[in-house]
């Protein structure tokens, strides 16, 4: 006899119908659903401990998605003929739920905490990518995990000039514009995807319309956890605080740190410097053995205070820490045909980030294979970006391509391939090399990764560049937006808009 578990269903607004299940699967981890649209299911999980280790300051949150072979009926490559490490397709999607969902936890929340996705049934139409956002949060709103807002996820695309929610994989292809958003009830939080030179018009109008889809989701989920029994969430104690010794670091701390950010420096290290003198300067109050037990907690103090200073030196002054205006770019130099063995090449050095790009040309049978559970094809253009630790002078091991690196590269192929000619006879693979990081790696490899491929002559329809774009804003109603960020920019301000384009519009962009 089958189990029945708890269902609820809504209309994607064309008639489709999702099912989210609670109650059959997974019953053990803190939260199951199955989320069904067609002959598509995706089975989410997540589970987070009781407790945070110690001395963990931050959401050690791990969101990975896998796709079953069994799924559409096919045996996986490889010699082992078995799910092996995630793709980089499976990757990106694992990035885009974790971009999306990491916001809404509780900052002071530290548990370790697994969100698990699996493709476990698809009709070979339905884009599951769409789909995982609205499962991930469906399996938290069920349990008993803190979370501070419902989010959901929708695939937005322009097809024969109308913009459509979720289309199917068949037609997808013809998109003019293409782009996952995710959002909460009331604002976006995560924005990702490509497009052929549209306009910001164009751009907005298919955000805003994404969100009225999302909006549905999020109520939908709600029902669904009503439905299924609102779980009380659970108490938890991951920070100790010292309000006394809060204060204490903010009165001693904040006029020196405001200072030295007003003072605008463009040289990242000396920064750095700068900042840590003024934590040992206050260190040195305290002996030996009263900093021992307070050094960790007032470590995380001046890391709050040079949050809060440096945002407001800017926002007062509308100069940013490297002394530029916040209109104004870094300085740019650029070099073509710097290797002279490679097919291109070039340097693109926007003030402290490098990237050293080489294009090599192949032919036909140097096609990459994509062996997916959802997809299996070519791919006849690639762009890989590898960041080393000496880019930003880390020592650190080299333990193969991270996420981050595969996300990056993805955000730089999406923009450039937009350019490439579909019938070159070229297999082209682009490689970028971050040889100094300062932000905005990855905006480097979209304006290295043009002049490698005009340097080898590859016939792109126009150039391509990309600038990562910041924002800070207080409860003042200041704000200020930064061109070009810096990697402290990015760090401490409150969005990361990375856009590409060509002279006549958009080819791709990101925004979390």
């Amino acid at each position: 006899m089958s189990q029945i578990g708890i269902q609820h269903s809504f209309d994607l607004g064309d008639g489709r119908i999702v099912t989210l299940e609670t109650g059959k699967l997974a019953k053990q981890a803190d939260g199951a659903v199955v989320v069904k649209l067609g002959a598509t299911m995706i089975l989410a999980t997540v589970v987070s401990n009781k407790e945070a280790k110690e001395g963990v300051d931050f959401l050690p949150l791990t969101v990975d998605y896998q796709e079953k072979y069994a799924a559409t009926g096919r045996f996986p490559g490889g010699f082992f003929r078995r799910e092996a490490k995630l793709s980089d397709y499976e990757v990106l999607i694992s990035r885009i739920v974790d971009r999306a969902m990491r916001p809404q936890f509780p900052d002071d929340y530290h548990a370790d905490t697994q969100i698990m996705l699996s493709l476990i049934s698809s009709d070979k139409k339905t884009m599951p990518d769409a789909l995982v956002g609205l499962a991930a949060c469906a399996a938290v709103a069920v349990s008993d995990i803190p979370f501070n807002g419902i989010i959901s996820e929708v695939r937005v695309a322009k097809i024969d000039g109308k913009l459509c929610i979720n289309p199917d994989a068949d037609i997808l292809p013809t998109a003019t514009l293409e782009m996952i958003v995710a959002a909460t009830e009331t604002d976006i939080s995560m924005v990702e995807g490509e497009m052929s030179e549209v306009s910001e018009a164009e751009m907005l109008e298919a955000i805003k319309f994404a969100h009225e889809a999302i909006k549905v989701q999020i109520n939908a989920i709600k029902e669904f956890a009503i439905k299924a029994g609102l779980k009380p969430k659970r108490e938890y104690c991951h920070e100790l605080n010292d309000p006394a010794l809060k204060e204490a670091v903010h009165k001693a701390t904040y006029d020196k740190v405001y200072a030295v950010a007003k003072q605008g420096n463009p040289n990242k290290n000396e920064r750095k410097v700068a900042f840590k003198a003024v934590l040992t300067e206050y260190k040195a109050t305290y002996t030996a053995d009263e900093l021992k037990d307070r050094e960790a907690l007032i470590n995380k103090y001046y890391h709050d205070v040079e949050y809060d200073a440096v945002r407001q030196a800017t926002l007062d002054t509308q100069i940013r820490l490297d002394g530029r205006k916040t209109n104004q770019i870094r300085p740019i130099w650029s070099e073509v045909g710097y290797l002279p063995a490679a097919h291109g090449s070039a340097i693109f050095q926007r003030g402290e980030t490098q990237s050293l790009t080489t294009v090599t040309l192949g032919t036909g049978k140097d096609a990459q294979l994509i062996d997916g559970a959802f997809y299996r094809g070519e791919t006849k253009f690639i762009l890989h970006y590898n960041f080393p630790g000496f880019s930003t002078g880390e020592a650190k091991p080299n333990r193969g391509v991270g996420r981050r690196e595969v996300g990056h590269g993805n955000l730089a192929m999406r923009a450039l391939s937009k350019v490439v000619p579909t019938d070159t006879p070229y297999t082209v693979r682009v490689v970028s090399d971050i040889l100094e990081s300062n932000g905005s790696s990855s905006m480097a490899t979209v304006c290295a990764g043009t002049l490698a491929l005009m340097d080898a002559g590859v016939k792109i329809a126009k150039p391509v560049t990309g600038i990562a774009m910041g924002l800070i804003t207080n409860d003042k109603g200041q704000y200020a937006v930064l061109s070009d960020i810096l990697g402290d920019e990015d760090h401490l301000g409150d969005m990361d808009f990375k856009i590409c384009g060509t002279k006549n519009g958009i080819t791709a962009y990101k925004w979390i």
